[in-house]
């Protein structure tokens, strides 16, 4: 029986004998990716300050003669109605400088204004808020219209307003004579600003007004009648 002959291997190239051995591939390196850092964050609360409202006091006075109670803090004001002598009132407002008070009756609602010297104030009159012209306005009338400036100039310290004029219808006049127009002026004197007020019968008026003042130096011109005031028609004092 012939006998078998076992075949002839097959020889490996050597770029086979390369490919069957593994690659020296590196093993992963492992990236530790760094922490954050935590960001501050501040929350600011506010601090309150509180608003500090003045307390103003109410006071008693006594009517020391018959007087003239106005609807505003002076002489040139309409006549509001008549206080006698001896009444007890209350205080309840003033002028800055006092010169002038707010009264009313006890628990009253219908106040005016009287000279500060003809009332027996109990207590600092200078305790008693001082209201004019914001908190204490005066009756509008329902007839006439506000005054049209014309214009207002400077002369060195004097300062003249002038406007265009109107007349009263028969019957609307206070009185014989009574003036047509009411000028308030706050103006520049002796390094503060001071108000006064004017009763006038030409449409034009010349104030002194000083130039070296804090605070806001203006007027305010009305046309006047028994029921009330038309206007105000304002200007500022000029530079």
């Amino acid at each position: 029986m012939p006998q078998e002959i076992a075949p002839t291997p097959t020889p490996i190239s050597p770029s086979e004998i390369r490919t069957l051995i593994p690659s020296d591939t590196p093993a992963p390196t492992l990236t530790i990716a760094p922490t954050p850092t935590p960001t501050l964050t501040l929350t600011i609360t506010p601090t309150f300050t509180p608003t500090i409202t003045p307390t103003y006091a109410v006071l008693r006075g006594e009517v020391l003669e018959r007087a003239n109670c106005r609807y505003g803090p002076g002489a040139s004001y309409l006549y509001k109605y008549g206080l006698v002598a001896g009444s007890n009132l209350e205080i309840i407002g003033r002028l800055d400088d006092a010169n002038w008070v707010q009264l009313q009756a006890i628990g009253g609602d219908n106040p005016c204004w009287v000279k500060a010297s003809l009332m027996d104030v109990r207590g600092d009159v200078f305790s008693v808020a001082p209201v004019y012209p914001d908190d204490a306005p005066l009756p509008v009338s329902p007839y006439y219209a506000p005054l049209t400036l014309r214009e207002v100039t400077r002369d060195g310290t004097q300062v003249t307003v002038t406007w265009y004029g109107q007349s009263l219808s028969a019957g609307d006049e206070e009185y014989e004579n009574a003036p047509l127009y009411l000028a308030e002026i706050w103006a520049c004197e002796n390094d503060e600003i001071k108000f006064t007020s004017y009763g006038l019968w030409e449409e034009n008026i010349t104030i002194t007004d000083e130039s070296n003042c804090d605070g806001r130096a203006y007027g305010r011109i009305y046309f006047s009648e028994k029921h009330g005031y038309a206007g105000p028609t304002e200007f500022e004092m000029p530079e």
